[in-house]
């Protein structure tokens, strides 16, 4: 913490630690698995079905985007639901509505869970443990019920019917093959961009609120404010993933911006590895899989997740890739 802390106060990070961050930010064993990753992204369409890749990469950025904030920061948030769903349905109504193209609906989806993200950030970011959770669960509640009543939702009909439309204005999305590689695009890129912050001097501050936030106080830093910024990426994020599902299904529904929906990303991150960077990427494929591949089962599909939760809690306090990392001594 204190060599944190150090590198912090410099702005810049210690030439020890530019070195054990390798190449981009990325360690050695970061970089094989993310090779691994795009290997996986490249060939699976071919071997797999490409609605069901589309639905894992969608819930995974959402993870990546919920583990940014909780991983890295600290904060539980038990209302991420909201700005998922919010994003669905706005870009559903820009595309069917307003007949903008996909990347655009897109944009407006993250840009709405953006704006609704610094609205609720401002007003639960000032809590903290149980306090601020309880808040965010509150105002995603209110932005369900929203839902439920606004005229352009659909209410419990959703919007239906979502146009895929032509990428750039140029390229028919209609197949799902075609589909599938914007939607790799947009989650390699939120991956990315998720690494990116993690890596850069403003996600050691994080790191240093994280692990002592009096101590972050001390050194100058107004740690209400980062805590609010990285509130406001992970909630546009997690839009810009519930957009782009939207647009993959054709469909926005209240399901979308459900509490329970909360819960799934909870389940994801902390399955896969709170904390590390490929952990909610895995969490989130073991319960997209069992989801689509157990749903003959029905409601028991419910009971084995709690049953593989409590299982996690209990053997794999650090998660499959936590766990993982800890056995190989290195950093994922």
């Amino acid at each position: 913490m204190a060599d944190t802390t150090a590198s912090i106060t410099a702005g810049t990070l210690s030439a020890a630690e530019k070195d054990a961050a390798g190449i981009w930010g990325f360690s050695r064993a970061q970089l094989i698995a993310l090779g691994i990753m795009v290997t996986f992204l490249v060939v699976s369409p071919f071997v797999l079905y490409p609605v069901f890749l589309m639905k894992l990469l969608c819930f995974a950025l959402f993870a990546c985007a919920f583990n940014l904030l909780i991983g890295y920061v600290g904060l539980l948030s038990f209302g991420h639901a909201a700005y998922f769903g919010m994003g669905g349905y706005l870009a559903g109504h820009a595309a069917k509505v307003w007949g903008l193209t996909p990347e655009l609906a897109i944009i407006v989806g993250g840009a709405t869970a953006a704006g609704l993200g610094a609205v609720a950030g401002w007003i639960a970011i000032r809590r903290q443990g149980i306090y601020f959770a309880m808040i965010t669960l509150a105002l995603a509640q209110m932005v369900y019920f929203f839902c439920v009543q606004a005229p352009f939702t659909g209410g419990e009909d959703g919007i239906q019917a979502i146009p895929r439309g032509n990428l750039f204005g140029l390229i028919p999305l209609d197949r799902d093959i075609t589909m599938y590689w914007m939607v790799a695009a947009v989650f390699l890129g939120g991956f990315l961009l998720i690494h990116r912050i993690i890596h850069s001097p403003y996600g050691q501050v994080l790191k240093s609120i994280r692990e002592n936030q009096p101590r972050a106080v001390s050194l100058g830093y107004r740690t209400d404010d980062y805590k609010l910024l990285a509130f406001i990426l992970s909630a546009t994020l997690a839009g810009v993933a519930g957009a782009t599902k939207s647009l993959v299904f054709g469909i926005a529904t209240l399901t979308d911006v459900h509490w329970s929906m909360s819960g799934e990303v909870v389940l994801m991150t902390l399955v896969g590895g709170l904390g590390t960077v490929f952990g909610p990427v895995i969490g989130a494929g073991i319960i997209v899989a069992m989801q689509n591949y157990l749903a003959e089962m029905g409601a028991w599909v419910t009971v084995i997740q709690g049953i593989i939760f409590v299982i996690c809690v209990m053997a794999f306090r650090r998660g499959v890739v936590g766990e993982v990392a800890a056995l190989l001594k290195v950093k994922l």
